[in-house]
């Protein structure tokens, strides 16, 4: 394989490049994900075939598009497509992947627009040779960064921050540093989320912002020689065998060649903020935090909710699927008995055919189906992790009452959303997000549920058995740990994304 630079507009035909992966029309009430990040040095590896499946692991975090960038030696092999990691790879594109170094990355666009020019990993030049970079997370002062980039003639064909740390560290490798130092620098330029896997000829680097408000792990494939993997989450060491070692720490740098991992505190005054949504949604219940699996904690978050906000009821029901272990928990702190009314259809959002316009009428029945013999009658209590627009929220209480639920109480195991996130996931301006505008009450009168309650901050917090303060939870309180200028806070851009 020819190595390209996605950064040329020759890298995008113009079918390609007008081809962008569609929201679905009904949004979730869900805020999305930006994205997951792989890497992997393991020499007589088959490393591609192993970001492939990392990346299988983490299509969760992203699924507009995915790529994958190998290094053999000064060679760089590089292939990224539109579309969930099975439609972009297959085995011969594979073999075409050799190397002992990898990095790989699945996308949700949250700055930048959807199209494959914008996918990642950016690959850039150096003096030292290209560097390939995956980004998880999203910048506040990218427009202050674009524009010191700008003045000093750099290339910018993307729309993403992600190209934009790439580009700022080939400029400092460029003006004389090491590959650690421009790293180091350039992430000094930066402010807001990201961690980030880097791929270049002589080792793999990892990198958390200094509040490490997204995760990033290190695990292990064996030991003689030693061999290591970075991801956002465990559950895509789970998938290929690796050992988990331990997170990356909020402002560590790890540097992983064939002599050793080594690391260094770039940031000197770290304070970690983990994004609490990572914990409540956006990270598979599999992996672990904490020493613990999100599967224990999102159970006790349903057992919190439960003595805080008790209801009258026959049944407990979740929602497929992140909001079934709170229901669980709600189940086993209230007595009422736990059983599955909504069974969901994994494979709606894997078809690129659109619906007719009575199927997106019905909306709701396209993903989650009731099971209409255990609603029937029944007094229901429905738990779901959150709430953000309303919309579909309102679509699934009215499909219970069709299926014959006498009562329908929701049950939210986490706080009104009333701020708009700016370090990576993509929610809406804080004039859509329903729990801005619109009491408790009135919330319960547009989704006409018979009672509505939310878990208290105090609570969700709790129930991390951590310190509190370790968290960021700005969407909830508008409390932002990394502040962010007025003008983005207004318009909810990073700059004004590309029309395809």
């Amino acid at each position: 394989m020819i190595p390209k630079h996605p950064a040329t507009p020759d890298d995008d035909s113009q079918e390609n490049d007008n081809f962008t992966s569609s929201k679905p029309e009904i949004q979730p009430d869900k805020p999305e994900e930006a994205c997951g990040v792989f890497g992997v040095y393991a020499p007589e590896e088959d490393v591609a075939k192993l970001t492939y499946f990392g990346l299988y692991a983490l299509q969760h975090r992203g699924q507009e598009s995915a790529g994958i960038a190998t290094f053999a030696g000064e060679q760089v092999h590089l292939h990224k497509e539109m579309g969930l990691v099975s439609q972009v790879f297959n085995e011969a594109i594979l073999k075409e992947l050799p190397g002992a170094i990898a990095v790989g990355h699945t996308r949700y666009s949250t700055t930048g627009s959807s199209r494959k020019v914008n996918a990642q990993p950016a690959v850039v030049d150096t003096r030292l040779g290209k560097l390939a970079l995956a980004h998880n997370g999203n910048l506040v002062n990218v427009t202050q960064l674009r524009e010191e980039l700008l003045q000093q003639n750099c290339n910018l064909v993307t729309t993403t921050d992600s190209e934009m740390i790439a580009l700022a560290i080939a400029q400092e490798i460029n003006a004389g540093k090491d590959w650690l130092a421009g790293c180091i620098q350039a992430c000094s330029r930066c402010q807001g989320a990201f961690s980030l896997v880097i791929g270049t000829p002589v080792g793999l680097i990892g990198i958390r912002d200094p509040n490490g408000i997204r995760p990033l792990v290190i695990g292990t494939l064996g030991s003689n020689p030693a061999r290591y993997v970075l991801a956002s989450e465990t559950c895509a060491l789970d998938i290929i065998g690796a050992n988990y070692l331990r997170d990356v720490q909020p402002g560590e740098l790890v540097w992983i060649t064939e002599d050793s991992l080594t690391s260094q505190q770039w940031s000197q005054q770290p304070q970690r903020k983990l994004c609490i949504f990572e914990m409540i949604y956006f990270a598979r219940p599999d992996s672990i935090m904490h020493n613990e699996s999100l599967y224990s904690y999102r159970m006790r978050l349903g057992q919190q909710l439960a003595q805080e906000s008790p209801a009258d009821a026959d049944i407990v029901i979740g929602v497929p699927d992140s909001g079934v272990p709170a229901a669980i928990g709600f189940s086993q702190a209230s007595g009422i008995p736990y059983v599955e009314g909504l069974i969901k259809n994994r494979y709606v959002g894997r078809t690129f055919i659109q619906p007719t316009q009575s199927m997106r009428e019905s909306g709701i029945r396209m993903k989650l189906n009731p099971l209409k013999d255990v609603l029937y009658g029944k007094r229901v209590v429905i738990v779901d992790d959150s709430i953000v627009r309303g919309t579909t929220s309102r679509k699934l209480v009215k499909t219970l009452r069709e299926a014959g639920a006498l009562e329908v109480h929701m049950r939210i195991s986490s706080p009104p959303v009333t701020h708009p996130c700016f370090y990576g996931i993509d929610t809406d301006s804080q004039e859509q997000l329903i729990a801005a505008t619109k009491s408790v009450e009135e919330i319960t009168k547009q989704l006409e549920v018979d009672s509505l309650a939310y878990l208290s901050w105090e609570g969700m917090l709790t129930a991390t058995r951590e310190d509190p303060q370790s968290f960021c939870s700005a969407c909830f309180t508008g409390d932002y740990p990394i502040p962010v200028p007025e003008p983005i806070k207004r318009t909810k851009l990073m700059f004004e994304k590309v029309a395809v």
